[in-house]
């Protein structure tokens, strides 16, 4: 301040010499540095690069491995499946049901006759109806491939009395499939799922069929209805039913497991009823392998019905399978429909089968020669 002032002029010169000098500076900086992140880009694009391409292989790794599980979940379920298809054949071998010849024989139909210790009369009353016996039985399997059999396990005591019995009623008739069971009315579902499972086991046949000892059956009109679904794959055939799920102990279809079908007052999925139904081939295969995994209700219409639902399964609901007894079925014949099968609704079966089957038989029947007419 107390210096000597400058002239405007000099003070003008000053400010230009100091914008100039500014200039140049930032002008070399900026090229520095524009060199210097020019050298740098091509370290960062190639770091860039690898971390990109790292990241990619990683993905690639735990998409193949994660195919590699998938492949191995896979391989381990057939593995399981074999498993326990071989373990059935082996314990099915055991049980040496008709034979020690276990040749698996090519048939049309198996027909299983469900029946139990205490139903002798049944048994007769049914070989003396609609039941071929003797000679003509195996003629009806060298020339029809139909099978019959009388389904039965054996008792809590094996080799008892009621062993003993059936063992003679066997040697006379030749007409038992035995199976490795403890007959009891509780296991029904059991029974089915074995029955199926040994079945397979021997012959090999396009049609399972199950039918009660107290029902009555034209076979010419049951051979006919199930040629006609020869070329379906997995069909399954019956009066499909949907009953109410019975909830309060002591009634007799409770169904214990009443909470799994939801609120109180709701129906059972459709289901064949039990007094009779045929499956496919594939489908008592199925069973077979699956059957230690199958779960078991307490009704054995409804366990096969379960088994069938998340299936691609044709379900056949064929009322012919299911007329009532005479008149209804007198009639149905008369009119040229004749029914593939009648018992009582109110008995489950052909009420007092053992007295009144032979005249259902003698109403509703097709006559002798329809089965060996019946083109299948």
């Amino acid at each position: 301040m107390r210096g000597k002032a400058f002239s405007g002029k000099t003070i003008m010169v000053l400010c230009l010499a100091s914008f100039l000098a500014g200039s140049l500076i930032t002008s070399r900086t900026w090229s520095t540095s524009h060199n210097k992140l020019g050298e740098l880009a091509p370290d960062y694009d190639h770091k860039r690069r690898l971390a990109e391409g790292k990241a990619e292989d990683i993905m690639g790794e735990v998409s193949k491995t994660h195919k590699a599980i998938q492949s191995l979940e896979k391989t381990i379920s057939n593995l399981e499946m074999e498993l326990t298809a071989s373990r059935m054949s082996v314990g099915i071998s055991q049980q040496k049901p008709q034979s020690s010849n276990h040749t698996l024989h090519k048939v049309f139909a198996v027909i299983g006759i469900n029946t139990a210790f205490s139903s002798r009369k049944r048994r007769d009353s049914v070989r003396a109806t609609w039941m071929p016996t003797g000679e003509k039985l195996r003629k009806l399997e060298r020339e029809k491939g139909i099978v019959m059999k009388f389904v039965i396990g054996h008792s809590a005591t094996a080799g008892g009395v009621l062993d003993k019995a059936l063992d003679k009623e066997e040697a006379e008739y030749k007409d038992f499939l035995r199976l490795n069971h403890v007959e009891e009315y509780h296991q029904l579902s059991t029974k089915t799922r074995l029955y199926f499972s040994t079945a397979v086991s021997i012959w090999d046949a396009d049609f399972y069929v199950k039918v009660d000892d107290d029902v009555h059956v034209n076979l010419g009109m049951l051979a006919t209805t199930l040629a006609q679904y020869r070329a379906k794959p997995r069909v399954y055939i019956g009066c499909m039913k949907s009953g109410p799920v019975l909830t309060h102990k002591g009634e007799k279809y409770h169904e214990p497991e009443y909470w799994k079908f939801g609120e109180d007052g709701n129906n059972y999925f459709r289901h064949a009823t039990g007094q009779i139904y045929a499956i496919s081939k594939d489908l008592a295969t199925y069973i077979s392998i699956n059957s230690p995994i199958l779960h078991r209700f307490a009704n054995e219409d409804v366990s096969l019905g379960s088994w069938m639902i998340g299936l691609e399964v044709e379900h056949v609901d064929d009322l012919s399978m299911c007329c009532g007894t005479p008149p209804d079925c007198e009639w149905k014949a008369q009119a040229g429909n004749i029914c593939v099968a009648s018992f009582d609704w109110s008995c489950s079966g052909v009420c007092e089968s053992v007295e009144k089957i032979k005249f259902v038989h003698e109403s509703c029947g097709e006559g002798d020669g329809a089965i060996w007419k019946a083109d299948i």
